[in-house]
């Protein structure tokens, strides 16, 4: 994709996700789509990260009526339980004792809007994590900054610490399931940059 006009706008404030696109070679825009989400609670994990993602999107849709735009919306769900991000150090720890040992889901819902034009999918990974002592917890809280992560934490920063398996894609994780995303974009007409994902 050639440098110059962006092609679409990726409506969303989240620099892992625009990280995400920037290196696949993508040309963009970047919008805030400044909408109050739904929290954990109000609806099952991949009907409430699609509902987010559907927001974002239509609210940046509406002032760009003539270009593709892309959102989405990352949460978090052990045993049918969705965990957004941590208001707290403490919330973050708890979350991180509930998960270890564990298997858990991360849920990705993805909307691309354009007009009355719509595509959308959510996209699931399973993360297993280590049954690592209290020790990891803290040590991990006390060197990434967690508290605008899903979950409570960052897969991509000392992931290996809390870690023990992942299956399902793991951009998705980050943030951003960036082998559909790129597969849509295609379909859409974009031409893609040569890439190795």
């Amino acid at each position: 994709m050639s440098k110059g006009a962006p092609t679409f706008i990726l409506a969303s404030g989240s620099p892992r996700r625009k990280d995400l696109l920037e290196q696949a070679g993508l040309t963009f825009a970047v919008v805030c789509p400044g909408v109050e989400e739904l929290g954990p609670g109000s609806l099952p994990a991949d009907r409430l990260c699609l509902a987010n993602a559907r927001m974002k999107a239509g609210a940046v849709a509406a002032e760009h009526e003539s270009t593709w735009v892309l959102a989405s919306d990352t949460v978090v769900a052990l045993e049918g339980v969705v965990y957004g991000k941590p208001e707290s150090l403490g919330e973050a720890a708890r979350n991180l004792h509930l998960f270890r040992g564990r298997t858990h889901q991360v849920l990705t819902g993805v909307v691309l809007q354009r007009g009355p034009e719509l595509r959308e999918f959510v996209e699931e990974s399973q993360v297993t994590f280590h049954d690592f002592p209290d020790s990891v917890i803290s040590r991990y809280l006390a060197e990434v900054p967690v508290l605008d992560k899903a979950g409570g934490y960052a897969i991509q920063h000392h992931g290996e610490w809390l870690v023990e398996k992942v299956e399902g894609d793991f951009e998705n994780i980050i943030g951003l399931p960036l082998t559909k995303v790129l597969a849509q974009l295609e379909e859409l007409g974009f031409l893609l940059p040569k890439t190795d994902l």
